[in-house]
């Protein structure tokens, strides 16, 4: 279940109250009169089934509480009530496969944006992906995989996409335009300065042939994208968040720019290019199975305001 939290004008909370009692799925039901301070207002409180919190979000926002006041999701991991049992039975659909549009919206909007922790942690899979072309370890490109964040601004793209948010596209747009080239060239960098210092040669990278599929574009590498991004966005459009680690480990974009780095400071041009495709494969597939994943799941209009800004953006 979700907890949700309304906080609405003094006066207007009878309205919310009155919405959410129309919609199956809602129980545990909260007025606070008078209790928020900024802004100043009702605080009108319910724990909501999955299924049921799209449709509970769209009422409250046709009442404009996320206009005047403000609504808050959270994610309920135990509930001990028979009536949160009845409310779940009530509710129609599965839990498991219920879309939250705002929460979708929210949070690949949190996950695109360009900053120094995603600059960070793309830099060192990166790095970590050298490592694993170097050594010709296998396991240290997976660690690099997993390490990886750029599947956030990838999703953000396809929810973009769908969405016709342009402000998302933008945004995840330039997270990846900016990050990967960064990212690229410090690896580049201290791949120069290990070959420099002897701590690794040319012989050691083209004998690697343990992680020669990193670079090795062929129609494989666009399936195993397209099923990984399908994989993820179900796991972010559903509760089976889990399912994300896998997607990270299947799609080879972070070993692909590390390779490419490698590769570029020792001048094997051709490897460089072939990793530079893989890595445009795996980025394209990705957001193409997405985008399709989350239109087949788009049956209603969705994001119901979808002129209002993200929030930091």
């Amino acid at each position: 279940m979700l907890h949700l939290r309304a906080i609405c004008p003094a006066g207007r909370a009878d309205g919310v109250l009155a919405a959410l009692r129309e919609h199956a799925g809602v129980t545990h039901v909260v007025v606070l009169r008078g209790a928020a301070v900024e802004p100043a207002g009702d605080v009108v409180e319910a724990d909501v089934a999955r299924e049921a919190a799209d449709a509970v979000v769209a009422s409250l926002c046709e009442l404009g509480v996320d206009r005047d006041g403000g609504i808050t999701l959270a994610q309920v991991d135990t509930a001990l009530s028979d009536a949160a049992d009845r409310a779940e039975e009530a509710a129609p659909g599965d839990g498991a496969d219920a879309v939250v549009w705002e929460e979708l919206l929210a949070r690949t909007g949190e996950e695109s944006r360009l900053n120094a922790t995603f600059l960070a942690f793309l830099t060192i899979a990166c790095l970590l992906a050298a490592v694993g072309v170097v050594t010709n370890s296998p396991i240290t490109i997976v660690g690099a995989m997993v390490v990886g964040p750029e599947f956030g601004p990838l999703a953000a793209f396809a929810v973009g996409l769908v969405l016709r948010r342009w402000d998302l596209v933008g945004r995840a747009a330039l997270a990846l335009a900016v990050g990967f080239p960064v990212a690229m060239a410090i690896t580049a960098g201290a791949a120069f300065a290990g070959s420099f210092t002897g701590l690794f040669n040319r012989d050691m990278v083209l004998s690697a042939h343990e992680v020669d599929f990193v670079f090795q574009v062929g129609p494989f590498s666009l399936i195993v994208a397209l099923l990984a991004g399908a994989a993820g966005m179900l796991s972010m459009t559903s509760a089976k968040s889990a399912a994300l680690v896998g997607v990270f480990i299947s799609v080879t974009t972070v070993p692909a720019a590390g390779f490419a780095a490698v590769a570029a400071v020792l001048g094997e041009w051709d490897i460089c290019l072939q990793s530079v495709a893989q890595l445009a494969v795996n980025l394209t597939g990705v957001v193409m199975a997405a985008a399709l994943v989350l239109a087949l799941r788009n049956r209603r209009g969705a994001v119901r305001d979808l002129g209002r800004p993200l929030a930091g953006g």
